[in-house]
């Protein structure tokens, strides 16, 4: 037995894929469009087939809160405990635990790991983890920064490292490399690398604060939610919706709008309404470059703004680091796609001089089959 498999389930798809112990990947998929994890996990299994090298099974699992932040295997208990975090992170943990529960289902007698995207950030530096909140409000419920990503951000470290970034000094690898790192996908969010360790990242308690997504909001006045949600309790946001985008919502929310029907309504919108496709009306981004080319005005100005955030968020993380970048790193599906939004980001960022750029083909899965294969030996 010495093949992983590593499954990253998602609220709309699953992908899975299956390493030898060289590394070598054996077998991959995804699947769209899942409205039961469950049958999709066994159509996945019944994809790979014969299973008897099957040592563990990976799973990334996005928010660890305040007790996971190293690779772990997995237990009733801690399964347990990890609901805890579910609205933290509502448009992955819930799918994540609900793939570690159907593979437990169907293969009992088969270890499980979870790799947290939290983790890498864990030892953040104080000043950059900590809200402005009365003290005992952050220490009693554990609010800090998080981040997220951390598994790509990490994996595009090392990639870059390895291909292309030179050392300054001996001992580890990462030792005086200094990198932005762009994780550009359905979600978006950068982090500030000194000495190969993270100081600062775009995201924070949630996946929603930061960089505009395709999604997400990002950055917003709290103000704002605030403001939501009093229009929310006299009318209901999607009831009576300023914009038809609204209209439906992604989650079912409850006919009764009072209470916990605001808190998820408000909450929705911006995780599900919000961003790029709240701008644009545009749910795919293939389709905002194009009608962005065509210059279409609501696509051009949801991909400016998109591209004005991230240009702000790399120029600040340049200040952070006083200046000493060794290369400004792109990577997820948008990050290390089409050439278009990478460019349109470095014209904005001349003034920085001949800064090199590198885009790496991110792989989760491959960073928690190595994180899997350490716990087992």
């Amino acid at each position: 037995m010495s093949n992983i498999l590593v499954i990253n389930s998602g609220s709309t798809s699953l992908k899975y894929k299956l390493f030898n112990e060289d590394e070598k990947e054996i077998k991959s998929g995804k699947l769209a469009d899942v409205e039961n994890t469950e049958k999709a996990v066994k159509t996945i299994l019944k994809e790979i087939g014969n299973l008897r090298d099957l040592a563990a099974v990976g799973h990334r699992v996005v928010h660890g809160g305040d007790k996971f932040f190293k690779p772990v295997l997995l237990t009733d208990k801690i399964i347990d405990e990890l609901e805890e975090f579910n609205e933290l992170a509502p448009l992955h943990n819930p799918y994540n635990l609900a793939g570690i529960r159907a593979i437990a289902g169907f293969l009992p007698d088969i270890p499980q790991a979870a790799v947290f995207d939290t983790a890498f950030y864990f030892d953040l530096p104080e000043v950059a983890r900590t809200y402005a909140l009365p003290k005992n409000l952050t220490e009693k419920y554990k609010i800090r920064k998080y981040g997220f990503h951390g598994i790509s951000h990490e994996y595009a470290m090392k990639e870059a490292v390895a291909d292309r970034v030179p050392r300054r000094s001996g001992g580890s690898p990462y030792a005086g490399v200094n990198l932005i790192t762009c994780h550009l996908g359905g979600g978006w969010s950068v982090t500030a690398i000194k000495d190969g360790k993270p100081i600062d990242t775009s995201m924070g308690w949630t996946p929603m604060e930061g960089l505009v997504m395709m999604t997400r909001t990002g950055d917003i006045d709290p103000g704002i939610v605030v403001e939501l949600m009093k229009i929310s309790e006299n009318s209901g946001l999607l009831k009576n919706p300023p914009n038809p985008l609204y209209q439906g919502g992604a989650a079912k929310i409850p006919e009764d709008i009072g209470g916990w029907g605001i808190i998820k309504e408000v909450e929705d919108l911006l995780n599900h309404q919000s961003g790029i496709k709240g701008i644009s009306g545009l749910d795919n981004f293939q389709d905002v470059l194009k009608e962005t080319s065509l210059g279409y005005k609501d696509a051009k100005l949801a991909f400016d703004l998109a591209v004005y955030r991230l240009v702000k968020y790399i120029g600040s993380y340049w200040t952070v680091l006083e200046g000493k970048v060794d290369a400004i790193v792109f990577t997820g599906a948008i990050g290390a796609g089409n050439p278009m939004t990478r460019n349109a980001v470095m014209r904005k960022l001349k003034f920085l001089g001949n800064v090199p750029v590198i885009v790496v083909k991110t792989n989760e899965e491959l960073a928690i089959a190595r994180e899997v294969g350490k716990i087992l030996s």
